[in-house]
């Protein structure tokens, strides 16, 4: 059955306050808002007689499950592979939304309230503690028009990728002709081989690759010219471990009674 592929996750807005100078090696990507992940957390089944898949060990273009943010960086910024950062804002740089409402409070705290100066002071003391992290990669296989995107989690967890998403062309039509309709097919046919030969046979449903039962542990979906690699689990141990670190560590007024 035909799926629509939607990205939900890390939906952004980007800051309008330009780089400062003093923003170092952020200085050429884009600092954005993050937003909590929203993809499925649905169980999931195995199909019977199939065996569980180990997607931890699946990769897109060599990325993995895991990978440091450095490893994958290295991979494709020494250029002469097939992939290649995208020509604007390939790397997304973020603060936890937690960790910003800290610092967001401790800046006020030194009576700083002008918008431009309140994020300036955010950004700094973020990137002093280490809380400004790479959250997300885009790469571009110019020729064909390929994509994908690469999601990490925060420092607090060492950077790692928590989320792999590919795209191509082959479900877009480009008239509403019989041709079209059947090279469309032709290309998705080629794709879905492709696919199976690389991955083997899905072991949940007709379009996923699952670890176990828990939708928390490494999958896989496949759609018409998308792949999602995701290990939901991972993700959300950085939220919770960013949200239990914010709230600790929020400088509070010293309150005497």
């Amino acid at each position: 059955m035909k799926r629509l592929f939607l990205v939900f996750c890390c939906i952004a807005t980007v800051y309008s306050i330009p780089a400062r100078a003093d923003d170092g090696p952020f200085l050429d990507y884009a600092i954005e808002d993050s937003a909590p992940a929203d993809i499925t957390t649905a169980s999931v089944s195995m199909n019977m007689d199939a065996g569980a898949a180990n997607v931890s060990t699946f990769d897109i273009a060599g990325i993995m499950l895991g990978m440091p943010f450095e490893d994958v960086q290295t991979l494709f910024f020494k250029g002469g592979g097939l992939y290649a950062p995208r020509e604007k804002n390939s790397i997304i740089y973020t603060i936890n939304p937690d960790w910003k409402y800290n610092l967001d409070y401790e800046c006020r705290q030194q009576n700083i309230f002008a918008p431009d100066e309140l994020e300036n002071c955010i950004r700094t003391l973020a990137r002093h503690r280490g809380l400004m992290y790479a959250s997300e990669l885009h790469l571009l296989r110019s020729n064909t028009g390929e994509t994908i995107t690469v999601y990490f989690t925060s420092n607090a967890t060492d950077n790692l990728v928590w989320r792999v998403v590919y795209k191509n062309d082959v479900d877009e039509l480009e008239g509403s002709a019989e041709k079209f309709e059947n090279q469309r097919q032709k290309k998705i046919l080629a794709f879905w081989q492709n696919v199976l030969d690389k991955y083997g046979a899905p072991n949940s449903g007709t379009d996923k690759w699952i670890t176990t039962s828990n939708a928390y542990d490494p999958m896989m979906t496949a759609y018409y010219g998308a792949l999602d690699l995701v290990d939901q689990g991972r993700n959300a141990s950085d939220q919770a471990k960013n949200i239990n670190d914010a709230r600790e560590n929020f400088k509070a007024k010293p309150y005497a009674f």
